[in-house]
């Protein structure tokens, strides 16, 4: 698949960014596993700007990171090309979140609330493209709310301002991450532009993606909430779309070094105290399913050391 000035490979599969997930040591394993383009979470221009300590760790990329994004979010568009400027040297590509439902940023006049305003949403893609060498891409929604889908048009428009490439999620702004994707919206976004068009809602199995692909006409896949404490499901991803058979998922050993792998990356980029309660959600998502793992998760949900995590982790994964 071509995105601007890149090569990637046949119907490629993103790792979603998420807030409070895909942090630096998370994308290094979703990449051992198989991600094509790994992505930062979404990132404020106007935290940058002001040169916020915590936005810059949220950039920090690993040499592992073959192909990266920093998807940034934001409704200044001199701005946004700034700050972007400042990143297209770090990263291959540049993402636009305008598909963020959070109150809080809808209310800034970001994220999804550019759905609303075609015009403002216009001229921050096209200030960005025109001054960015690697290639721009938009994320965004199915559109606002039941009564304004207009995801087709919206892509349209971000074709026409020097979008690269355009992610969409199948669901409104309204429906946050209810109810089910509406695949439909990704095929009539296919339909009406002509850069690649990457799909994304409702894929939490290689089935999934292959469904998605087959069904939608999409060039590629973005898994998200489906990777939380699964990133095999990369690996898994890119055998079912080549047609080979889909690799178990994993248990014992790999699962602990994975886990482990995690939690220590945390403590290097954070320190242990901040870890041990951010791997608090992913030990939880790890474990979802597994016999025993409402009791483990009460467990991990009062550790206050690594030590400690590490025996747990050994303990329910043996």
């Amino acid at each position: 698949m071509r995105l601007g000035n890149l090569t990637l490979t046949d119907r490629p599969v993103f790792l979603g960014p998420m807030a409070g997930v895909t942090d630096l040591p998370y994308r290094v394993l979703c990449r051992e596993f198989g991600a094509d383009v790994t992505c930062t979470e979404m990132v404020s221009a106007k935290a940058m700007y002001y040169k916020n300590r915590t936005t810059e760790a949220l950039l920090a990329r690993a040499p592992e990171e073959t192909l990266a994004a920093a998807q940034l979010f934001g409704s200044e568009p001199e701005l946004m090309a700034d700050m972007a400027q400042t990143l297209e040297e770090r990263f291959d590509i540049i993402d636009v979140n305008m598909g963020c439902p959070v109150a809080k940023v809808v209310g800034n006049r970001e994220g999804s609330y550019l759905m609303t305003d075609l015009p403002l949403a216009e001229r921050i893609i096209s200030t960005m493209a025109k001054r960015l060498k690697v290639p721009l891409t938009v994320k965004f929604r199915k559109g606002f709310d039941a009564a304004h889908v207009n995801a087709a048009e919206f892509a349209k428009m971000a074709e026409g301002a020097g979008a690269a490439a355009v992610t969409v999620h199948g669901r409104t702004r309204e429906q946050f991450y209810s109810g089910k994707a509406d695949w439909d919206c990704i095929a009539a976004v296919k339909a009406a532009v002509s850069i690649p068009v990457i799909g994304n809602g409702d894929v939490f199995s290689a089935e999934d993606a292959l469904r998605m692909i087959e069904y939608t006409g999409a060039d590629g896949v973005m898994a998200a909430r489906g990777a939380r404490g699964n990133p095999w499901i990369f690996r898994e991803i890119r055998a079912a779309l080549n047609g080979e058979p889909v690799p178990a998922r994993p248990e014992g050993e790999e699962m602990r070094r994975v886990i482990l792998t995690h939690a220590r990356g945390l403590v290097r980029d954070k320190g242990e105290w901040v870890a041990v309660r951010e791997m608090r959600k992913h030990l939880a998502w790890y474990s979802a399913g597994r016999p025993g793992a409402s009791g483990f998760r009460e467990r991990v949900n009062s550790l206050e050391t690594m030590e400690a995590l590490e025996e747990a982790v050994e303990e329910f994964f043996t």
